[in-house]
């Protein structure tokens, strides 16, 4: 599968593209470098969005799952930039269990894309987060949108 890699605040992402839409992103290491027009885009956006320009992405998504995954992430979607959601308020909007949610949070293969960060514990607690280096990227993350007052620069040297 065509993928990019780049070097984000995070560390290095790399993307990857299927038959036309992105269906995953990850920080496992390089992927192929591909300058594929989609992948060009995605990781203009991506950049753009660690740098505070871009407030949604604009790109066609194609992650894998259930019809119960696919139903949350398209609720995660919904989330915008800046603002939070409970994990039982996403429930409720599905007839579904908080649990349930946040078991399709943790296996969102697109995370950031798909904002997954945006979700939260009922009080407003950083509760998991599954994608890169756990809830110290979510916090920064929701710091980088304004949701919650920003930490301090992202130090990918502690984990």
């Amino acid at each position: 599968m065509p993928s990019i890699t780049i070097d984000t605040p995070l560390g290095f992402l790399t993307i990857v593209e299927e038959h036309g839409n992105i269906t995953a992103l990850s920080s496992t290491g390089h992927g192929e470098s591909r300058e594929a027009e989609l992948l060009r885009s995605a990781r203009d956006q991506l950049l753009a969005y660690f740098e505070a320009r871009l407030h949604r992405f604009d790109l066609p998504l194609a992650p894998a799952g259930s019809l119960f995954q696919r139903a949350v992430w398209n609720a995660m979607l919904r989330i915008p930039h800046g603002q939070t959601r409970s994990y039982g308020a996403l429930a409720a909007e599905l007839a579904s269990t908080a649990r349930s949610v946040g078991q399709a949070c943790g296996t969102n293969p697109i995370p950031i894309i798909i904002p997954c960060h945006r979700v939260v514990g009922a009080t407003g607690k950083m509760i998991g987060y599954s994608g890169f280096r756990g809830t110290a990227t979510k916090e920064f993350l929701l710091g980088l949108e304004g949701a919650i007052a920003r930490p301090l620069p992202f130090d990918i040297a502690r984990f």
